[in-house]
């Protein structure tokens, strides 16, 4: 089913589980997006594939990706029409299992996903028209951490290429590390990992944003419901300034980590309590807790920011939050009601 034309909205892509994640989606959504009042439609479903749980778009051409996050994992990738509608570009296997995130690199020729389950890092190249080529490399973390329950072996959880450079940090959830990978893109193959940073014992670190002017990245524990702050050197080194907790409640298990757009705030989502945390950045490496909001659903497992506006997915209550964000502040307030969406996981803000 297509979503209609409208030249005046943008497009927010979802991931969502499927069956075979133990969610009730059928593939990739889309909804129209009014830019003037952040409203969206109800989405609908434009690309049928298995639990396309996180999704990324090509910087340069109108092409879509998904990492299907099953046993034997797969990326897919779509060509986006002029209504928002995909075609079918083709998938490629990451070897390995439950992938569970996907980057492309800065300049759009290599895509860079992670297995959870498998704990490993997987390159595949992207041609001219962002099909996706077979995999040029694959490595697998190994180590533990003290968390039994959760750190028996390596899992993947995340990878962010470089803004620009040649270089890449996989966030690995079961190791208590940050990796730090160089990418050939001759050859497709990575480094041997140089480990830029040891986690904090039992964090579980999940997911990192970069500040957008350079020079700050926060990492977000899964585990220990921490935020830490890093400083990043020319050599793409971090280490660790200031640490807060993710959430004032107890028993939070934050998921996504972002700043926003002008740099002036830190956001985190928080299953179990539900909300979004935020964090003043008027010292970039000391990250000030001011309040959490309620996240307009239940279990938030990813949220985007475009513009004022901050989009939820709701994976629990199957439903997307939409939130505006008061400028001098920061702090989002909902907007209207949530959005039903099937088992949301990604929530993709786009504009062609």
């Amino acid at each position: 089913m297509a979503v209609e034309p409208n030249p005046t909205a943008e497009t927010i892509y979802l991931g969502c589980y499927t069956a075979d994640g133990g969610g009730n989606g059928s593939g990739v959504m889309a909804a129209r997006r009014d830019p003037a009042s952040g409203r969206i439609d109800e989405p609908v479903l434009v690309a049928e594939t298995p639990s396309p749980s996180f999704l990324a778009r090509h910087p340069r051409r109108s092409v879509l990706y998904a990492v299907n996050e099953v046993d034997e994992g797969t990326v897919s990738a779509w060509k986006v029409g002029g209504d928002g509608d995909l075609r079918p570009l083709g998938e490629q296997s990451t070897g390995g299992s439950s992938p569970c995130h996907l980057a492309l690199v800065a300049t759009g020729d290599h895509l860079v996903s992670v297995n959870y389950a498998s704990g490993s890092v997987a390159v595949h190249p992207v041609t001219d028209k962002g099909e996706l080529l077979p995999r040029t490399d694959l490595r697998t973390h190994t180590g533990a951490g003290p968390r039994s329950d959760r750190q028996e072996g390596p899992h993947a959880h995340m990878v962010s290429p470089d803004p620009s450079g040649d270089g890449l940090y996989a966030i690995d959830l079961g190791t208590d590390a940050v990796y730090r990978y160089l990418l050939d893109e001759t050859t497709g193959v990575l480094s041997e990992p140089d480990p830029a940073v040891a986690a904090t014992p039992g964090s579980g670190p999940r997911h990192f944003a970069r500040h957008p002017a350079g020079g700050y990245g926060y990492l977000v524990g899964e585990l220990d419901a921490s935020v830490t702050a890093y400083a990043i050197d020319g050599t793409g080194r971090i280490r660790e300034r200031g640490r807060a907790s993710a959430s004032v409640a107890t028993g939070a298990q934050p998921s996504e980590i972002a700043v926003g757009p002008d740099g002036r705030f830190l956001y985190v989502a928080n299953r179990g309590p539900d909300t979004i945390a935020i964090f003043s950045l008027s010292v970039p490496d000391q990250p000030l807790y001011v309040t959490e909001v309620a996240s307009g659903g239940h279990w938030p497992r990813h949220f985007a920011i475009i513009g004022n506006h901050l989009y939820v997915a709701n994976e629990r209550s199957e439903s997307v939050g939409v939130h505006v964000i008061d400028l001098a502040t920061g702090v989002p307030s909902v907007l209207g009601d949530p959005v039903p969406a099937p088992t949301p996981t990604c929530v993709l803000p786009v504009s062609w």
